[in-house]
């Protein structure tokens, strides 16, 4: 089979076909042949006639069924994958068909999954309604904070920043993405003693604390430092998806452990910065969707990161689409964030998100607490449709947030 044959505008794709849409760039060839090689090569053509092929192979072959200018969406029967296997699919649809020397440039900006594969994977075990009901919260944006310096704290400080940041107001304390179990502040001593710390502060506060431990590791110490968390009283933990990988992100998810898994996107630009080229951030998002975590990083807008305002909805889009019996998973804003920007968050994700700031809490002037109180007054004076420079006329700890972050 030519590559052309791999083209037929006129197909329409099954319901239990996996669909997926490139943004195609060729070299020395017409965008319909580049096309075609790209279904091709992800199913089961090559760049030649072979003598091996056998007629029913040709029931496995991939289709592009639509070109709209530089966009291809291709059908890809549902045979061609082994059921609840991620780097399968992952390796037909987005493998080796990013290094054709016949395309210029292709990104993977979306794919849609049958039933049939949906159904082979366990996902998120807690989803939006699930944290809430663990939190107990229902009518705000959940407020979170990052330890901050991300490295370099020893355990007990580290459990005091945590304990502050818990005490000023906020639901969840997160260790960063490069926080493991480094000789200044190992693993063990380091959940024992911030969930101790977060013992405290539930009982100071009357309200639920959760601790994001970072267990990112390789897979079998990875599972070991989750059932440590779950012994330990922990009820989340944290996972670096991209760098642990998708296939040890579903080792730990088929645990079934009763923990919450919050997937941070470490290494996620290496693939989606470039318009143009790799996997778009939503893709990401679909994966790890279906195979279970239950809170990810989808960018902010109005931080510091690079998304557009259209890329962070579809990217909360992914998270939240019907898929079936597969859960909602609650998007996580996180990046250059301080109180002054919580109405314009609110306004782009509604309530149902996590607020995550790091050095937009602890960078107050006058401490952690303090920063952590300006946060939850910001998120206040948003929902009651306040203007924050009026509501901190009242609430010294929001003036002063307002005040370093003009």
């Amino acid at each position: 089979m030519r590559y052309l044959d791999f083209v037929n505008l006129e197909c329409k794709p099954k319901d239990s076909d996996v669909i997926c849409t490139f943004r195609v760039e060729s070299k020395g060839m017409s965008i319909k042949e580049a096309a075609g090689a790209v279904a091709a090569e992800s199913s089961v053509g090559t760049w030649t006639e072979l003598t091996t092929t056998k007629s029913y192979v040709e029931k496995l072959a991939a289709h592009v069924f639509s070109i709209e200018g530089n966009s291809i969406r291709v059908a890809y029967p549902i045979g061609l994958f082994e059921p609840g296997n991620m780097p399968n699919i992952l390796s037909s649809v987005a493998g080796n068909i990013f290094g054709l020397k016949a395309i210029r440039n292709l990104r993977l900006q979306d794919i849609d999954f049958p039933e049939g594969i949906i159904s082979s994977f366990k996902g998120p075990k807690f989803g939006v309604k699930g944290v809430r009901r663990l939190l107990k919260v229902y009518d705000r944006p959940l407020v979170g904070t990052i330890i901050k310096p991300k490295l370099g704290l020893k355990t007990s400080d580290h459990a005091q920043v945590a304990y502050d940041a818990w005490v000023g107001g906020c639901d969840i304390v997160k260790d960063d993405e490069n926080l493991s179990s480094q000789t200044f502040n190992g693993f063990e001593g380091r959940v024992t003693k911030t969930l101790e710390r977060r013992d405290e502060a539930e009982t100071e506060t009357g309200e639920k604390k959760v601790y994001m431990v970072n267990i990112t590791a390789e897979t079998k110490e990875m599972l070991k430092r989750a059932k440590y968390v779950l012994d330990s009283g922990g009820e989340y933990v944290m996972v670096d998806l991209l760098t642990c990988g998708f296939a040890a992100l579903q080792t730990l998810r088929e645990q079934d452990r009763n923990l919450v898994i919050h997937a941070h996107r470490a290494g996620h630009a290496a693939f989606t910065k470039n318009p143009k080229h790799g996997l778009s951030m939503k893709v990401i998002a679909k994966v790890a969707r279906i195979i279970g975590v239950d809170q990810l990083h989808v960018g902010t807008v109005v931080g510091k990161m690079s998304e557009t305002r259209g890329e962070v909805i579809e990217n909360c889009e992914a998270l939240k689409v019907n898929m079936g019996d597969v859960k909602p998973v609650l998007p996580v804003a996180s990046g250059g964030l301080h109180p002054r920007l919580v109405p314009a968050l609110i306004k782009i994700f509604g309530i149902d998100f996590v607020i995550q700031a790091g050095g937009g809490i602890h960078g107050h002037p006058d401490g952690t607490i303090a920063g952590a109180k300006a946060m939850r007054q910001a998120v206040d004076a948003a929902l009651k449709h306040v203007a924050l420079e009026k509501y901190a006329k009242d609430h010294e700890e929001l003036k002063v947030a307002l005040q370093t972050w003009a």
